[in-house]
């Protein structure tokens, strides 16, 4: 077998394997005597046929698939040897009037050539690292949230303006029927809040829905309907008023603190302030560390320039997918899936150009951190570390696990690599400005 290359241009190439009748015809014998042995003829006793009848009925189809098994095999191996750097897989140029009953044969293969290009870390303009802070307003609410979930609730005759109700919104027309409990502090309207106070268990209030609430995503869980349902809704509905109660804060007190965080762990009103600010931040690094790998991304596309074989992939993804495609929908699938090719060759040079790797070891103890996160979220704070181990081993034997996890670690590595070394300028903005700065 001889294989060649012929260099098209610096993005695509042609090669050209020769393949003759010494490559083959060992295996193509042995696989047919191996057929006569089995072979169950009407005429001929098992293991008796005559082997030029094997060679009529089955020769052609060994032939051509041990033809293939030499060209997959001995392909693979020189674009190894040759350090191809290749996108996609070699394509098979067509080849008209082809004979199988020949005894040598030519095959040619396009390649599309990945291009050259060099990976800058270091930006002219910094890239903003937002860094999400808990300020105080936060703080207060989140402990207010604590006060009243760990509250009392105390039962009264009539309501008032800081009251949970409890009650069934009805409207026939609508099939609303649906028992929900009202904090009327989420109250938007001062209207519908003024409706909703001085009255006794058994009393129904018609009030109407647009802007009801404070937060608009509250209405469809009152209302028991769909999100799409409840965005812009504008009906008037019963509520009838089965329970009226006083939410009476829990005092912040050592027993709070150790029902919050265990015994002891926290000793003061300022400690809890303390370690919910803590808390918040961390929470808060994964979706800063998002953006700041998103915008990292956009800057390397933008600004890393490199030209595709763009006629070869669009040609490639014509014939290679599930379906067959029209040249105008391979032509489409290519623009849609270009962002990303450009992406995986730039952080495929990056993880390259700094030897960012990933062993065994490293996956396993982020597998069991990931275990650990997830157990934690069932109650389960402090297991045992030969059961986290064993769990971890289960979920790395699952290679789909393995892919899932090792591309999560890899992002984190390459976010500690930016963070080292791109040009990045740190912003402290409260998680409310964030979202107006990121999300409009």
């Amino acid at each position: 077998m001889n294989i060649t290359k012929e260099q098209i241009d610096e993005l695509n190439a042609v090669v050209k394997v020769a393949i003759t009748k010494d490559d083959y015809q060992d295996k193509v014998d042995a696989i047919l005597k191996d057929y006569r042995k089995q072979a169950n003829i009407p005429g001929f006793r098992k293991g008796q046929v005559p082997i030029g009848l094997i060679k009529k009925q089955y020769g052609k189809a060994v032939l051509v698939d041990e033809v293939n098994k030499l060209i997959q095999d001995n392909l693979n191996t020189y674009l190894t040897e040759e350090k191809l750097d290749v996108l996609g897989n070699p394509l098979p140029k067509q080849q008209d009037n082809f004979d199988w009953d020949q005894e040598e044969f030519d095959f040619e293969f396009e390649l599309g050539l990945a291009p050259a290009f060099d990976v800058s870390l270091k930006s002219k303009k910094p890239i903003t690292h937002y860094k999400i802070v808990a300020d105080k307003k936060m703080v207060d609410e989140q402990v207010e949230r604590i006060q009243k979930q760990y509250g009392k609730l105390i039962q009264k005759e009539t309501s008032d303006k800081t009251d949970e109700l409890t009650g069934t919104f009805k409207n026939e027309e609508e099939g609303i029927d649906n028992k929900t409990t009202l904090e009327l502090d989420k109250v938007a309207g001062k209207k519908e809040l003024g409706q909703l106070t001085g009255k006794k268990v058994g009393d129904t209030v018609t009030i109407n829905t647009k802007g009801l609430f404070k937060e608009d995503y509250l209405l469809s869980g009152a209302l028991g309907i769909a999100a799409e349902k409840a965005k812009d809704l504008k009906i008037d509905v019963d509520f009838t008023i089965s329970e009226i109660n006083e939410r009476q804060p829990a005092a912040l007190n050592q027993e709070l603190f150790d029902k919050l965080y265990g015994a002891e762990s926290i000793a003061s009103e300022k400690e809890l302030r303390e370690r919910i600010k803590t808390d918040s931040e961390k929470q808060f690094e994964q979706q800063s560390e998002q953006k700041l790998l998103n915008d990292v991304t956009e800057h390397f596309i933008e600004n890393t320039k490199f030209d595709l074989p763009a006629d070869f992939l669009t040609r490639w993804i014509q014939m290679t997918g599930e379906e067959p495609l029209t040249s105008e929908q391979a032509t489409e699938e290519y623009q849609k899936s270009e962002k990303g090719l450009r992406y995986q060759l730039i952080e495929g040079k990056i993880i390259k150009q700094n030897d960012v790797q990933i062993n065994f070891d490293e996956l396993k103890e982020f597998a069991k951190g990931f275990i650990k996160s997830q157990m934690a979220q069932f109650g389960q704070l402090n297991p045992q570390e030969e059961e986290l181990d064993n769990i971890a081993t289960r979920v790395l034997s699952n290679q789909d696990e393995v892919k899932r996890l090792s591309e999560q670690l890899m992002s984190q590595k390459l976010i500690a690599l930016y963070k080292e070394k791109a040009n990045l300028k740190v912003k402290e903005v409260t998680y409310e400005n964030f979202v107006k700065e990121v999300y409009g």
